[in-house]
């Protein structure tokens, strides 16, 4: 059996893609925001999933030293009642 393969090359199905990760980066310290205010609830939900728990550092990118100040204002916020605990789809 003789084949006809004139170039060596090796096709795919679909075209072959490198997966290229976007940098993360702190946007509080790219901002430049010092404080984070626990009595402003939408500001707070975007570190929040939809059940309410709070994202972890390697999904969005922030410091150590401002996960720890947003996790304690996500806490407070619970507490006054301006976030909930547990939710079903918050958002």
């Amino acid at each position: 059996m003789a084949y006809n393969n004139n170039n060596n090359d090796v096709r795919y199905l679909s075209p072959v893609t490198a997966e290229v990760k976007k940098k993360k980066y702190c946007r509080f310290k790219k901002t430049g925001i010092k404080y984070i205010d626990y009595k402003d609830a939408e500001f707070l939900k975007r570190f929040l999933n939809e059940q309410g728990k709070i994202l972890p550092r390697r999904l969005t990118g922030t410091s150590l030293k401002f996960q720890r100040r947003v996790s304690q204002a996500v806490k407070r916020a619970r507490h006054l009642a301006l976030l909930p605990y547990v939710a079903d789809l918050m958002k």
